[in-house]
């Protein structure tokens, strides 16, 4: 069922979403050669603690750590680890809070040094892919307004859309109803209505869009090994211009 947030709530869901903002730029500050994931891990769960809130992965579901940390090739919910990141990776960085009852859901994608031009167009199309698929998200469109509008970026790219793994609803629960694909067709899906707040994320390949799952039973990668990126923004349905709740400000204005 899909719960449409009031005022008071869209605010809340404001604060959440701008802790994790700034969480993912404290962790960007020290994403670099050498510097371990499990290290980032540790100085997330520290600045969102000492800011009064919860981490809302760190047992999710039995997920345990603080950040879904996914390196290189890894899709989504990668563990911390003692990997040292090295130059050229790319490290996809997705962090949540739990705060006054709400959460708050955002990701990033670190390159770690000097990439390829390959992968930096990756890290630019995906990115790009997220604001053309929030720019749908408006009274009177429909989900597949955001999935298609994410799709045709990326794939007049050259790259893949991740299908396994959608973006959704957020409130009182970090996954709530509906589900937001990355890709689909315009006009069909679920009708946005105002006060809808989404978590729109595309995850996309470098190479195929197949994918496998580990072990753990949480790390997705690629099957043909390539790089993934992954970016996610929450937003608030409305009429004519949607409200982005969480931004990229804070890491973008961090860059010398």
């Amino acid at each position: 069922m899909i719960r449409l947030k009031t005022g008071e709530e869209i605010e809340i869901l404001r604060e959440n979403a701008l802790l994790v903002s700034r969480t993912l730029a404290e962790v960007g500050k020290h994403v670099a050669p050498g510097v371990t994931t499990q290290e980032l891990n540790k100085i997330a769960e520290t600045f969102i603690r000492d800011n009064g809130a919860e981490p809302a992965f760190l047992g999710y579901g039995g997920f345990p750590y603080t950040l879904c940390i996914s390196v290189n090739d890894v899709v989504v919910h990668g563990f911390a680890s003692q990997y040292r990141l090295n130059e050229g990776d790319i490290i996809s960085v997705d962090c949540g809070t739990l705060y006054k009852g709400f959460y708050g859901d955002s990701a990033y994608t670190f390159p770690v040094g000097e990439v390829s031009a390959e992968t930096a167009k990756l890290l630019r199309v995906t990115k790009e892919s997220l604001y053309l698929g929030i720019e749908k998200a408006i009274v009177g469109n429909r989900i597949g307004d955001i999935s298609s509008a994410v799709q045709e970026h990326v794939e007049k790219a050259g790259f893949s859309v991740v299908r396994e793994m959608v973006g959704h609803g957020i409130g009182r629960k970090l996954h709530e109803a509906p589900e937001v694909p990355n890709y689909g067709r315009r006009g069909v899906g679920k009708k946005l209505e105002e006060g809808l707040v989404i978590c729109i994320e595309p995850m996309v390949n470098a190479g195929t869009r197949n994918v496998y799952l580990h072990d753990d039973g949480w790390t997705l990668s690629t099957t043909d090994k390539k790089k993934s990126a992954h970016y996610e923004l929450m937003v608030v349905v409305q009429k004519g211009k949607p409200d982005v709740l969480s931004t990229f400000d804070y890491i973008e204005n961090n860059k010398s």
